[in-house]
């Protein structure tokens, strides 16, 4: 019998983004309609929603693939990837529009300014925030189904 364990590992990836990414599009939506501040966040949050499941559950599949020979432990794994979601992000938002790169910060939707240096700590807590939810969160679930 067939225990098809990436389609599981696939599944166990993409549980997180789908759970929190609609609360994270309810907190935009009270932010823009209940306290109408004027952030046009809804052109940026579309195309995300749609990928980022599908690449958390590719991620798992990587790594259930690749764990025979690299023995890296899960949560290093799933930290290494906003590497590659970050400057990805950056380059598509920027073809797109969406966010501008100048000299000293980068401009979202025309409207918030965010300079570099409060970036780089954001982006350091949010390299931890993917250990922890790959190492507890996705690391139980591939325990639970069985292909960890």
């Amino acid at each position: 019998m067939n225990t098809h364990p990436y389609l599981r590992a696939f599944l166990a990836g993409t549980f997180v983004p789908t759970l929190i990414l609609p609360l994270m599009l309810t907190g935009f939506i009270v932010v823009r309609l209940v306290f109408e501040i004027p952030f046009p966040i809804e052109r940026g949050l579309v195309f995300p929603m749609a990928l980022v499941p599908c690449l958390w559950a590719l991620w798992n599949v990587l790594w259930l693939g690749s764990h025979a020979w690299t023995h890296l432990p899960i949560g290093l794994h799933g930290a290494l990837l906003p590497l590659l979601l970050l400057p990805s992000g950056a380059a598509v938002a920027s073809c797109l529009g969406i966010i501008v790169l100048g000299a000293q910060g980068v401009t979202w939707f025309h409207t918030l300014y965010v300079p570099y240096a409060w970036i780089a700590p954001c982006f350091l807590a949010g390299l931890a925030v993917y250990y922890l939810a790959w190492k507890y969160i996705v690391g139980f679930l591939n325990r639970v189904l069985g292909i960890a």
